[in-house]
């Protein structure tokens, strides 16, 4: 089985070391602070669109120049909080001998690379994308599609697992089963969205799994 991840918020609490370094970018261009929690729920998208609803109303131009002044600063504190979830290491060590993992994300392939190696989490997937990996992001299926073509993988036998409203719709888009979870940044709707499983702990997943649930 093919089981691909979300990044922030579904393996790791990036949200504390995001939300500061908007507001740096913020006080740099003399914009006032957001709370954290606001900022939070703007991750998922990639960059831009976080950074554009961060500043609001501005320009191409403008958020051309903010998303090089953002990632300078985001760079310099990948790693100062960020740190895996509850269970996602346990999780893992369990998943990794009877199934391929990846990971999908929109965060920037080489950010989200040295938060990986950083927390000596790369060593469990054999292949990592990120938001530049391809011409466009999630919700749209590309990468889902390319990681199953590389790994040989059937849409039957492919899980997507994040969350936010996203990785729902990039599953739904792919044709492909997803697992939400209930303690990211998301945000999901959970009275329109019905993912094929929602998990509390990424520990449930395993189980799951390994109960006859994605064989």
């Amino acid at each position: 089985m093919l089981i691909i991840f979300d990044l922030d918020g579904t393996l790791v609490d990036s949200g504390e070391d995001i939300a500061r370094s908007v507001n740096d970018l913020l006080e740099a261009s003399a914009r006032p602070a957001l709370p954290h929690s606001r900022i939070r729920s703007y991750v998922g998208d990639g960059v831009r669109k976080l950074l554009e609803r961060s500043l609001g109303e501005t320009s191409e131009a403008e958020l051309a120049r903010a998303e090089t002044v953002y990632l300078s600063i985001y760079r310099r504190r990948l790693l100062e909080n960020t740190r895996p979830y509850p269970g996602v290491v346990p999780a893992l060590e369990r998943l990794r001998g009877q199934h391929r993992l990846a990971v999908l994300t929109n965060k920037p392939v080489a950010e989200s690379l040295t938060i990986l190696e950083g927390l000596d989490l790369r060593r469990y997937f054999r292949a990592v994308c990120g938001g530049d990996s391809f011409a466009r992001k999630k919700p749209d299926p590309v990468g889902v599609w390319f990681l199953q073509e590389e790994a040989g993988a059937e849409s039957a036998e492919t899980l997507l697992v994040g969350d936010s409203s996203v990785d729902y719709s990039t599953a739904r888009n792919a044709g492909i089963r997803s697992c939400l979870v209930r303690y990211g940044m998301g945000p999901w709707n959970q009275a329109t969205e019905q993912p094929d499983f929602v998990v509390d702990d990424l520990r449930e997943l395993a189980s799951l799994v390994h109960g006859g649930a994605g064989e």
